[in-house]
């Protein structure tokens, strides 16, 4: 099955009548009002005047501040019931400061000028105990001044969107996917986050941002009940940098009731045989393979070993820019802060600097890192590309990923193209389960669905698929790309990283991609 953004069509009316929600407990409204009265009162200008001030006077060389309140918004359902509905929001802020060439930092959730003015002081202090025990001091890259308000690009707000509408739309998808016979569970349900974000520094800067991202998915079970075995499906679409409009535009009703048929064609599939196969990965699938192998060991401070939790460190190392062949030629990977749609894309990142592209891979050579302020002084053109991110108000910024994405070919390559030039193969979509080893170099990925190909055409579904592979090879091993019509973004909203930890939103995109005689498992087997 082929689920395409391409080909996205208004849904229509969705079928009421299924369940009358009651409204949201009174309290959780008014804890909302009162949050939402709190945050709009604010002058945050004043606020971080006198952060801002109290910093320069205690003698740093870089302060900022930034205010932020989260919304956040999940339903979930199960067939014909409503399991969830959870609306919540925070409101508060943080100070980093640059003290004798070390990082301090505090947080409340007490935005008031006291509390400002207090914490400002704490984080000078934390610093200055930092700066006894750091060996090497922290110099950062400057950064042009801005004022400027930003929004992420969506259409309609999904937070001015009646909670009964949503769970309608959840409850018909339900329907849709339980449409199949051996379809016996499906679980569905949609996120939003809203962030806004005002930031001030020392540089001048006043910038504020309002984003919109959307989440939202679904997985359905089919279950022989004679032998025991139990297949599931869940959906190809994926979060996204967009707002409600991506519920009615994306054919989400159309998917539930193909990833039925999926599930039970599953139970029938006949397991692969173990062996090298071309591969023609969707977008659906391959977008998971970039965020593991490309976009983790292309982080700097992983490269530099500042870093390791979640996913470890890399096994590119810095004197292997512009050295290193990491993919075949015809392999070109973005870093891009811009990208519409994109999870990761944003006007301005924590420090003011603002969101850009480059590129990571150039014709297979590996030729650049994902930096910010402080790691530019440490990557070959001595500057940030804007990748600073925290997830709250009351979490230190640091190196976060942007949206990593392959390049498409600039012919109009279709997937059935690629699929004739193969004999022996198979085609993957979906994300699955995955294996990879803390510098990012030997790696095993499974999918959703897999479909045989054989002379050229795709056939029968097949089961139990993992390839494996070391990421050069693999990357090296790619020798066809679809055209634009191909191209898909894909994503999560929960990338790991740190001590303590936290989690980010990001988007890859990337055309149908061809790989040759790859080395193919079979999970049941192994």
């Amino acid at each position: 099955m082929k689920t395409s953004r391409r080909d996205f069509i208004k849904t229509t009316g969705v079928a009421a009548g299924i369940v009358a929600l009651p409204a949201l407990p009174s309290w959780v409204s008014e804890v909302n009002a009162i949050e939402g009265a709190a945050a709009a009162a604010v002058d945050k200008n004043a606020l971080a005047d006198i952060a801002l001030s109290t910093a320069r006077k205690l003698g740093v060389t870089y302060a900022d501040i930034r205010i932020n309140r989260y919304r956040n918004e999940q339903i979930s359902t199960r067939e014909k019931q409503v399991q969830n509905v959870s609306r919540s929001q925070n409101f508060g802020f943080g100070v980093r400061v640059l003290f004798k060439g070390t990082w301090g930092f505090a947080s409340s959730r007490d935005v008031s000028p006291e509390e400002v003015r207090r914490l400002t002081r704490q984080a000078v202090e934390i610093a200055r105990a930092n700066s006894v025990y750091q060996r090497k001091r922290v110099t950062i890259a400057p950064a042009s001044k801005v004022v400027a308000n930003w929004t992420s690009a969506f259409e309609k707000d999904p937070f001015d969107v009646a909670i009964d509408d949503k769970v309608q739309f959840l409850l018909k998808l339900n329907e849709q996917a339980m449409k199949t016979e051996g379809v016996s569970f499906v679980n569905s349900s949609m996120g939003f986050v809203n962030e806004q974000k005002f930031y001030a520094s020392t540089d001048g800067s006043r910038i504020e941002q309002y984003i919109i991202r959307a989440n939202p998915s679904f997985n359905v079970t089919a279950v022989n009940r004679s032998t025991g075995d139990f297949q599931s499906r869940s959906d190809f679409g994926g979060p996204q940098g967009m707002g409600y409009e991506y519920m009615e535009k994306y054919p989400w009703l159309q998917e539930a009731e193909r990833a039925g048929h999926d599930a039970v064609t599953k139970l029938k599939a006949k397991p692969i045989e173990p062996g090298k196969y071309d591969l023609v990965l969707h977008p659906s699938h391959l977008w998971l393979t970039i965020h593991e192998s490309v976009g983790h060991p292309t982080e700097l401070d992983r490269a530099l070993w500042w870093e390791a939790d979640y996913a470890g460190t890399s096994f590119i190392t810095p004197d292997k820019t512009g050295k290193l062949q990491f993919g075949s030629k015809i392999v070109n990977f973005v870093a891009d802060r811009t990208q519409r749609g994109g999870l990761a894309t944003i006007g301005y990142d924590d420090e003011g600097v603002p969101g850009q592209q480059w590129h990571l891979i150039r014709n297979g050579l590996f030729v650049d890192w994902q930096t910010t302020r402080d790691l530019a002084q440490l990557s070959p053109g001595k500057k940030s590309y804007g990748c600073l991110h925290a997830d709250s108000w009351g979490s230190i910024s640091f190196p976060r990923m942007p949206n990593v994405s392959l390049q498409p070919a600039s012919s109009n390559t279709s997937m059935d193209d690629l699929v004739a030039g193969v004999e022996k193969g198979i085609l993957i979509y979906g994300n699955g389960s995955y294996s990879i080893d803390q510098q990012r170099y030997n790696f095993q990925f499974g999918g959703q669905t897999f479909w045989e190909i054989k002379n050229g055409k795709v056939g029968p579904m097949v089961r139990d698929v993992a390839y494996q592979s070391r990421t050069t090879d693999f990357w090296n091993s790619c020798d066809g790309l679809g055209g634009p019509a191909t191209y898909e973004i894909g994503g999560s909203f929960n990338d790991g990283k740190g001590e303590p930890g936290q989690s980010n939103a990001v988007s890859h995109g990337c055309p149908v991609t061809r790989f040759r005689q790859v080395n193919v498992l079979n999970t049941a087997a192994s």
